[in-house]
């Protein structure tokens, strides 16, 4: 999509929230600390890109669930109403230090689904590595009804702003894909960016495509 090429590098951070901590308070901090942390792991010339997301039910921040119960307890809460995602990025320099966030959040609207799809879901082993206990991007459990801002806000990097502060690292990529994505904001309909990577979930297991990120990416809460 990009035509980025990246590496994946892992850090151990406490992602815990602090007492009356706003979600984009949260994300933002979260995101900026991953790329500080990822910095450490940089090879010369590299740029760092760090996010974090999560889910946010009537002011109330959803992480990962521990367990069964707790995936069954955010399902089921979620259930049928609308919700907001916050996706937080940091993009850093490791050579000057410099470090530029951005935030978007999504509104998400689920879907009735019914208590023995919530039991096949959790079944399956998703949830217990997402925010909120979904993946808007599964498609045999297919969470969500509809949404208004980012998709890939929901699934867990925005596509839109990476590439809008990457460009100020001197990174932008060939496509505008800024412009596609926000030509469609406004508007009930998938963008040009949602339609690409449905496209890219939908090629059969093995087969390459072009990569997503640039630099050396440092995941948060995947959605």
């Amino acid at each position: 999509m990009t035509g980025w090429t990246y590496q994946v590098q892992p850090v151990d951070l406490d992602e815990s929230t602090l007492p009356g901590e706003l979600p984009q308070n949260y994300v933002l901090r979260l995101a900026e600390r991953k790329a500080r942390a990822g910095s450490k792991f940089a090879l010369p010339g590299q740029i760092i890109l760090a996010a974090d997301t999560t889910v946010v039910d009537q002011g109330q921040i959803l992480g990962k669930p521990a367990d069964a119960d707790e995936a069954r307890l955010m399902l089921r809460s979620l259930r049928g109403r609308e919700h907001f995602v916050y996706t937080a990025i940091g993009i850093c320099e490791p050579q000057s230090g410099r470090l530029r966030t951005d935030l978007c959040v999504t509104k998400v609207w689920m879907r009735s689904y019914s208590d023995e799809e919530i039991e096949a879901y959790i079944a399956s082993g998703d949830p217990f590595d997402k925010a909120g206990a979904y993946a808007v991007q599964n498609t045999t459990f297919h969470p969500v009804e509809r949404i208004s801002g980012c998709y890939t806000c929901v699934v867990g990097l925005p596509v839109c702003r990476v590439t809008r502060l990457m460009a100020e690292f001197n990174l932008a990529p060939p496509v505008d894909i800024t412009a596609d994505c926000s030509a469609y904001l406004d508007k009930d309909i998938p963008c040009a960016v949602y339609e690409t990577m449905l496209r890219e979930e939908r090629r059969p297991h093995g087969e390459s495509g072009e990569t997503l990120s640039g630099g050396s990416p440092s995941r948060g809460k995947e959605k």
